[in-house]
């Protein structure tokens, strides 16, 4: 077989070693990645990917599906992450791939992100909707969401079940819905029920689990088929340790695998709906860490062979079969982290995507058959891993005494002292950071800074009490534990005291706008991407939202208080220069937050800049807005902490 790589990939890796002694192009970090969503058709014989052009007539991203004997392409969509952004490639039988995508709108004067779901035939060479018009014409009201797939029938290919709003007599909720590939018709297989949002199917194609919310509460329901009664399983409140989640079912229609709290932290396991007790089985747990992820199910063994997990990637196979082959590759690629992503049906053929500390990612097709294992494209091209610095765990103690782990990346083989430093504190801010490849960690050790990433109190993977210390917390041990590892990375003589820099995107903007305002001297600068500054208005504006009640359980309702843990409310305290980048589509933080801000900045004569991003959306998805944010950070930083 041969060497299956994209020549639009090759030409980007034709560079000598010798040529990264100094900084390397910033294109190389502040690019969208070059490929992305590689996935095998069913049969073994294609392939599909997302690929990065850069032309005179096109900057972003064309799908490329590639005939593995012929080693021919064909290009039939393309898209300039500005009008539309595509979320994912999946092949719903050899013939039809089904291409999610996103683009912002605005419904009755409130901004949304609307979904799409798109099929490409390549018998037909035709692209076009998944729903037909007359599909379409039948809702009350065209939905939002209209992407989401929860099962592609294995038995009967040319048909995918999706579970959408706008249906029947309780339009506002969730239908389950049988699609046409071929025609694009639907029929209703499960009518909407009161407050249900989610639908589950089992291995046999039955819709069997519903999940409730009304406000914070949760049900888990529980019936035979489509339409029949509903028997209540679980009842919890959001963000609570009683929560227990579906993930799936094994080949079994009454085996179904949960995640629930294990001795404080997520575990996986599985119960007998059979069982009048619903007593859980431990599947899979970490004493140090939460464990999520998704089931492995093999549609040849009709069984669950393992889970692929949140840690780092792993893969926890219990069938010996994919035991043996996750240890080949292990042994074959042993500075990564291996993830099989995909089978064909046989189970002969199959994807892997390898990443790891210094590998920014790379693509590969396994063949069973064969005992080999072929490189298909890289992630990032100019990234090798020799040009990359290697991150390191630390630990400090926060000033109540509460364990902090973070992640500290210095220039390659530079001496970790006295470097001028970032403080980079992640988004969300229920998520986390990991040793894994990091492109803004990367860059900015490239350009000569120690970065230290820590989880902070509220940070997702460490347990519930770790995670539910963080409610309501914005502003307060949150942002203390950010202000303590900075004051810790001081002391160890690894940070210049006078040229450290707080710099973070989403949360984390919020996060070092708060840093300047309220230890001023202890930063020379702060850079805030798409950053919140006005906690009140970021939880008014989320009441149009049906998820408005967990905003406040999350981030707190009484609004004196809010907007006194706001930078916007301490900006005459703040005295080094700020950058500000915001997209103006984007839906997670409103652009409002970053111009005000600015205004207010501005108003007191403030040293400030700021860079407002046409058409850009929360995740720096344009290959412009995301080369244009990297080029002001580099400068900004330079200025501001006398690197060159």
């Amino acid at each position: 077989m041969k060497r299956i790589l994209w020549l639009v990939v090759i030409s980007l890796c034709l560079f000598s070693l010798s040529s990264f002694a100094k900084p390397l192009p910033i294109e190389a970090f502040a690019s969208i990645p070059d490929v992305r969503f590689v996935s095998l058709s069913p049969d073994g014989k294609k392939i599909a990917s997302l690929v990065r052009v850069s032309t005179n007539e096109l900057e972003g991203q064309v799908l490329t599906i590639r005939d593995i004997q012929t080693n021919k392409d064909i290009y039939p969509l393309q898209t300039d992450n500005q009008k539309f952004v595509i979320l994912s490639l999946t092949w719903a039988n050899n013939d039809v791939i089904l291409i999610e995508s996103k683009y912002p709108a605005i419904r009755r004067g409130v901004p949304t992100t609307e979904t799409r779901l798109i099929k490409y035939s390549l018998s037909d060479n035709k692209t076009s909707s998944v729903f037909s018009n007359r599909s379409l014409s039948r809702f009350v009201d065209l939905p939002q969401l209209q992407a989401s797939v929860i099962d592609y029938l294995d038995t009967d290919p040319n048909h995918i079940l999706m579970q959408i709003q706008g249906l029947g007599s309780k339009p506002q909720y969730e239908s389950v819905v049988k699609v046409s590939l071929k025609t694009g018709g639907i029929k209703t297989l499960q009518p909407a029920r009161m407050h249900i949002g989610n639908w589950l199917t089992d291995r046999q194609h039955n819709v069997r689990i519903g999940i409730y919310r009304d406000d914070t509460t949760y049900r888990i329901y529980e019936q035979k088929g489509a339409g029949e009664d509903l028997r209540k399983l679980w009842e919890f409140e959001a963000l609570a340790e009683d929560v227990i989640w579906p993930i799936g079912f094994d080949h079994d229609p009454n085996i179904l695998y949960i995640s629930a709290y294990h001795q404080g932290f997520k575990a996986i396991f599985k119960v007998n709906l059979t069982d009048p007790t619903l007593t859980k089985e431990l599947v899979s747990h970490n004493e140090n860490y939460d464990i999520e992820g998704w089931l492995v199910y093999s549609a040849l063994k009709q069984k669950v062979i393992g889970l692929s997990t949140d840690i780092e990637g792993e893969y926890l196979f219990w069938d010996q079969d994919y035991i043996k082959l996750n240890n080949g590759l292990t042994t074959a690629l042993p500075e990564s982290h291996n993830v099989i992503t995909q089978f064909s049906d046989d189970e002969r053929r199959y994807i892997v995507y390898a990443t790891g500390p210094i590998e920014s990612g790379a693509y590969y097709f396994g063949n069973r058959d064969q005992k080999a294992l072929y490189p298909i494209a890289y992630r990032y091209s100019q990234l090798p891993p020799e040009v990359l610095s290697q991150p390191q765990t630390v630990h400090y103690n926060a000033r109540d005494g509460l364990a902090i782990e973070a992640f500290l990346t210095t220039p390659k083989d530079i001496v970790a002292k006295n470097l001028p430093t970032i403080i980079f504190p992640h988004g969300g801010p229920i998520s986390y950071d990991s040793t894994t490849f990091d492109y803004w960690a990367q860059f900015l050790a490239n350009r000569g800074y120690a970065v230290l990433q820590m989880n902070f109190r509220g940070s997702s993977g460490y347990g519930f009490n770790f995670m539910n210390s963080g409610l309501k917390n914005w502003g307060l041990e949150m942002q203390t534990d950010i202000e303590d590892g900075t004051h810790w990375l001081i002391e160890q003589g690894i940070s210049d005291p006078k040229r450290v820099c707080i710099v973070g995107a989403s949360y984390g903007g919020y996060a070092a706008l708060m840093g300047v305002a309220i230890t001023p001297d202890l930063y020379q600068c702060a850079i805030s991407v798409a950053g919140v500054t006005d906690l009140e208005y970021l939880v008014k504006s989320s009441r149009r939202y049906d998820n408005s009640k967990i905003v406040k359980k999350q981030i707190g309702d009484n609004y004196d208080d809010l907007y006194q843990r706001s930078p916007i409310s301490k900006v005459a305290n703040i005295n080094v220069p700020v950058l500000l980048i915001h997209g103006t589509k984007d839906r997670v933080v409103r652009v409002q937050h970053s111009e005000e801000m600015y205004d207010a900045l501005k108003d007191l004569h403030k040293p400030v800049k700021y860079i407002e991003l046409e058409n850009g959306d929360h995740y720096l998805s344009s290959n412009e807005h995301r080369l244009t944010t990297f080029i002001a950070i580099e400068h900004f930083l330079a200025t501001n902490l006398g690197v060159k």
